[in-house]
């Protein structure tokens, strides 16, 4: 048995979702933290979705990926983005030290999130064989794996990805520089890596070892919450 095209999307609407938006959300809210209020005036520290979400980024591009791995098989990187939070970095008290903490404000709620989605398994898990406990043990999975991606995704050191930033801002001044020189180029390069096949090679292990670390954390069993990930996604 496998999750129907229309299944799968209701299990992965929310998750998806929530982790692109949140990941904004926290980088405006780290932001106002340090001194930047930039986000807050725009009113963009909100967890409500639709302040974040982009049509194309959001909804388009992650709807896409999920109808053709369907349709075509195979286990697809699903992403996407949301609106990007403004944060002018030059406003934070401490503009190099602190974007730091800035960038990683966004893999850190996806953290968080892939925690609770975790969490949502072992709630499945005690509801027993209610007809809940599958929905939830699904979304939950889907939960994981969306937010893992995200993470991984982002904590790779390329500008204008959240690992770039970190990388700017701890680098030595002159080597930050002549790195955040490649912002520009940065989407290309990561397309790039997508279209050749390195960002899959890049990411997967960096996928697994956070997805054992979930498990690790929420005391689910790894194999368990790999198989239930694997279901969601064939």
């Amino acid at each position: 048995m496998e999750l129907s095209l229309i299944q799968k999307i209701a299990v992965f609407a929310l998750p998806v979702i929530f982790a692109i938006t949140l990941h904004e959300a926290a980088h405006g809210y780290v932001a106002r933290f340090f001194g930047d209020m930039t986000a807050a005036a725009a009113g963009r520290i909100t967890v409500n979705p639709l302040k974040h979400i982009d049509l194309v980024g959001t909804i388009i591009v992650p709807l896409v990926i999920l109808v053709s791995s369907k349709l075509l098989g195979g286990g697809a990187i699903l992403f996407g983005w949301a609106k990007p939070v403004p944060v002018n970095f030059a406003r934070l008290r401490r503009p190099k030290q602190d974007m730091l903490w800035v960038a990683a404000a966004g893999p850190g709620i996806n953290f968080v999130m892939a925690v609770f989605w975790a969490l949502m398994i072992q709630v499945g898990h005690a509801l027993g064989d209610g007809f809940v406990s599958a929905p939830i043990m699904l979304m939950g999975a889907a939960g994981v794996f969306i937010n893992v991606i995200l993470m991984a995704l982002n904590l790779i050191p390329l500008p204008p990805l959240d690992g770039g930033r970190i990388a700017v801002s701890l680098l030595p001044m002159k080597q930050a520089m002549q790195f955040a020189r490649l912002e520009p180029y940065g989407l290309f390069i990561l397309l790039g890596l997508l279209f050749t096949g390195i960002l899959g090679t890049i990411l997967w292990p960096l996928i697994s070892l956070f997805i054992g670390i979930i498990a690790l954390v929420t005391g689910l069993d790894s194999s368990q919450l790999l198989g239930l990930i694997q279901f969601v996604l064939s």
